[in-house]
């Protein structure tokens, strides 16, 4: 039990909105009292004490760390706890690597709260290596780490009143547990027949008015900000009137980013942009704990000792994160042992061959589908384009930056799905991905079959990564061992080998923020509008396969 302590700060109560100098006391992991000073104002010379940060929405997958290490990087910034939907891991290796989550969680203080997936296939028109069922959700719940629904991705099947996709919410609602949202575009009726189903969040929200059609009809508005998706400018004009409903979150967040920040980063941002402090903060501490009814204290006497401890309410700089009195972390530096974890994979996939991503033209001039994807969104766009032919064969266009993007099945021999691509803006080589939502088979993007089957065949040496190729024999792999998801290695070196990886990506031409986070979702068939899973190219708003030459 960490020792009893009394700490001097400005005591931020986000009950009371107050902002008040006094005396926190700490004792058998508690806040046994908070004396608070007779004067009405804040102390300068004193520093500010806060509940903690909450990521309210996040797979802790994508940070390529298993949860441990996840939680000695994030408690650095301030986060104390998180709402993590363990679904990547679910495809792969269904309830028990759900449960190789908690066992990793349960070996620090860090407060996580992970989901029962409820879309595990996400869709039947990939291959996923395991499916989680409604007798397994019910299984789930009866952890108690376990305290919701993850996003239910199936929307079509919530507005048609699916009778699976519904008897899932019912378990959810029989236990008692919230039910996150998924509905990318979902807007006005559609977007109230979601929510009458028993939807409580959304966190797809790209556009204001459709964050204001979901708050209308009773959901929370989870504003994102991470290493893909970044939704926090189009939204965080709504925090002034709707505050009590909104949380942020980061969704996927890649291991370079997460060493500088987490959702403190949101919190300077916000109030840089003239937000008030206190209802920034009730955004990132206290809505979420209330609306998952976390076990995380929000510096009351008699709650958890679960707070941070800041320099001021400009930087945010974090001085001591406490979780249940124990110090966690100082001035950045994590106070959390690194535990060593196990390893668990599902990886078959044998290796690939330069023909295999042949596709033949049928004619000597030829239409091509070509997925267009944008830095910093899961959205694509479809472009029908006249395809480059030689010698029978459709090839990429590296000029006009139309490159050839691949999908191997990595639970089962088969044929890769090809399709092409632009937005990715490589000039050379090619970048291979295990990290490929949400059935997590081998995404590959590149300049030419050669290196698409170098930059594969790396990743399946080493059963899960993330590779690189260039030209002149240059490489780098980052590999990923557990799952093929997350590394066994610390948070820091995961970060210095992603850096590396990245880069390379960058210096082969690829003007994205984070290449092989944006490549990781041209497989995400329930994000519109042209996605490829190993099955083929598919046209999320028609739900249906579609082929790469018209």
């Amino acid at each position: 039990m960490p020792a009893d302590f009394s700490l001097r700060a400005n005591v931020i109560n986000l009950f009371s909105n107050t902002i008040l100098p006094g005396t926190i006391h700490v004792a058998t992991g508690r806040i046994r009292a908070i004396d608070l000073d007779s004067a009405a104002t804040p102390d300068p010379a004193l520093p500010y004490a806060l509940p903690g940060f909450v990521d309210a929405h996040v797979h802790i997958e994508s940070s390529l760390l298993v949860p441990a290490e996840f939680a000695r990087l994030a408690v650095t910034h301030g986060t104390v706890a998180t709402v993590s939907d363990p679904h990547e891991i679910g495809n792969v290796l269904g309830v028990a690597g759900v449960e190789y989550m908690l066992a990793s969680a349960r070996s620090v203080p860090f407060k996580f709260c992970f989901g029962a997936p409820s879309c595990v296939p996400a869709t039947p028109f990939e291959t996923a290596g395991a499916e989680i069922t409604a007798a397994d959700i019910e299984q789930l719940f009866q952890y108690p780490e376990i305290g919701y629904l993850a996003e239910m991705m199936n929307w079509p099947g919530v507005l048609h009143r699916d009778a699976a996709v519904m008897e899932k919410i019912a378990l959810a609602q029989r236990y008692d547990r919230p039910v996150d949202g998924h509905a990318p575009g979902l807007r006005g009726a559609d977007a109230r027949q979601y929510a009458t189903a028993g939807i409580s969040t959304d966190h797809e929200c790209f556009t204001a008015a459709e964050a204001l059609d979901k708050l209308a009809v009773g959901m929370k508005i989870l504003i994102r900000e991470g290493s893909a998706a970044r939704n926090f400018d189009a939204l965080i004009e709504l925090l002034p009137e709707h505050f009590e409903n909104l949380m942020f979150c980061s969704d996927d967040k890649h291991p370079d980013t997460l060493v500088l920040g987490h959702i403190n980063q949101l919190v300077q941002r916000a109030v840089a942009q003239g937000q008030d402090v206190l209802k920034v903060l009730r955004v990132a501490c206290l809505n979420p704990v209330l609306h998952y009814r976390l076990p995380v204290g929000l510096l009351r006497a008699g709650d958890p000792a679960d707070f941070i401890v800041v320099d001021d309410l400009r930087d945010f700089r974090v001085r001591q994160t406490y979780l249940d009195g124990g110090l966690v972390a100082e001035n950045g530096e994590t106070r959390i042992p690194s535990v060593p974890c196990p390893v668990v994979n599902n990886f078959h996939a044998q290796p690939v061959q330069t023909a295999d991503f042949a596709l033949k033209a049928p004619a000597a001039t030829a239409t091509v589908r070509v997925i267009e994807c944008f830095d910093g969104q899961l959205i694509t766009a479809r472009h029908d384009m006249p395809a480059r032919v030689e010698n029978g064969l459709v090839v990429p266009d590296v000029e006009k930056d139309v490159l050839k993007l691949t999908v191997v099945n990595r639970y089962q021999p088969a044929a890769p799905a090809v399709s092409f691509i632009t937005g990715f803006g490589l000039k050379h080589g090619a970048l291979a991905s295990s990290v490929g939502h949400d059935s997590h088979n081998i995404t590959a993007v590149g300049c030419d079959d050669a290196s698409l089957a170098r930059a594969i065949n790396l990743v399946i040496a080493a059963k899960g990564g993330l590779a690189a190729v260039g030209p002149n024999g240059e490489e780098l792999l980052l590999p990923l061992p557990v799952a093929g998801l997350m590394s066994d290695q610390s948070g820091h070196h995961v970060a210095e080998a992603y850096a590396a990886v990245d880069a390379l990506s960058k210096r082969l031409g690829s003007p994205l923020g984070a290449p092989f986070m944006t490549l990781s979702f041209m497989a995400l068939l329930v994000i519109p509008s042209l996605k490829l899973s190993d099955q083929g190219l598919f046209d999320g708003e028609a739900f249906r396969f579609v082929d790469a030459v018209v």
